[in-house]
């Protein structure tokens, strides 16, 4: 035996306890047979924690359509008010808009804006806390939207010269009569659904939304009474004012439940 082989401290490591050295041989298959070391284990979703933010989400998409349904409907009535011929702002109201060649744009917005508001009460039925306000509000304002399909469903007659060369008065059709009968219906479901809700913002602690909740019911039925009387000019102006002031107010009632359905 050389005095190489002999020599206790050289060359006596084994393959395998020299983490360096690449494994060959025999001590091949007794690295394989060593037990590996268990991954740590991960963290998965629970079922509950996945349906909430399931119903989160939904809830908020429900309620991104309130926050769209009012700019759509002023700027697509706004755009036809000032450029159909022979419309006069100051004193048609835009409900004469679903009438002539161009009539189905105003049908779609009224049905379309009617649609979104309907959906934005289910997000605010999922949204709010239990109680009264959380019942009637949102079947308030799902009324209020029904209505705006329906105004779009059944027709306004020509009247007042629009569409040009309609008379100035005409005899009401069954359509016509259906058409008022559902916008007012409607308006008087929003103005109950804006002091619902101020009523329970103000328990909420939420004094400036409750504030402008009833602000804008108070507004709105002066502005629905108005031009439900008949009166044109400046009461047809208040009037269109007014529907824009609702629908800030529920673009803003729908952010604020967005923002606490997070």
């Amino acid at each position: 035996m050389s005095a190489r082989a002999r020599e206790p401290g050289r060359n006596s490591r084994s393959p395998v306890s020299d983490p360096g050295r690449p494994v060959r041989g025999p001590d091949r298959d007794l690295e394989r047979r060593r037990p590996t070391r268990p991954a740590p284990p991960t963290a998965t979703p629970t079922a509950t924690g996945t349906a909430c933010t399931r119903d989160a989400r939904i809830t908020r998409s429900l309620l991104g359509y309130g926050l769209l349904a009012g700019p759509l409907y002023l700027v697509v009535g706004l755009a036809q008010a000032l450029t159909r011929d022979a419309f006069d702002p100051t004193r048609h109201a835009w409900s004469l808009l679903v009438n002539g060649e161009h009539g189905w744009i105003q049908i779609a917005n009224f049905v379309v804006a009617g649609l979104m508001t309907v959906a934005a009460a289910a997000g605010l039925r999922r949204a709010m806390a239990p109680g009264r306000a959380r019942t009637w509000a949102p079947a308030l304002i799902a009324a209020y939207g029904i209505g705006l399909v329906a105004a779009g469903v059944f027709r306004a007659d020509p009247a007042q010269g629009f569409p040009a060369g309609a008379p100035e008065t005409v005899a009401i059709s069954w359509h016509g009569a259906l058409h008022f009968a559902a916008g007012g219906a409607g308006f008087l479901c929003l103005i109950a659904a804006c002091f619902v809700l101020g009523r329970r913002l103000a328990r909420d602690g939420r004094r400036g939304l409750a504030r402008f909740s009833g602000a804008t019911g108070v507004l709105f039925f002066a502005a629905f009474a108005g031009i439900a009387s008949g009166s044109h000019g400046p009461t047809t102006l208040a009037f269109v004012a007014a529907v824009a002031v609702v629908c800030a107010w529920l673009a803003t009632i729908c952010l604020h439940y967005f923002r606490a359905a997070a």
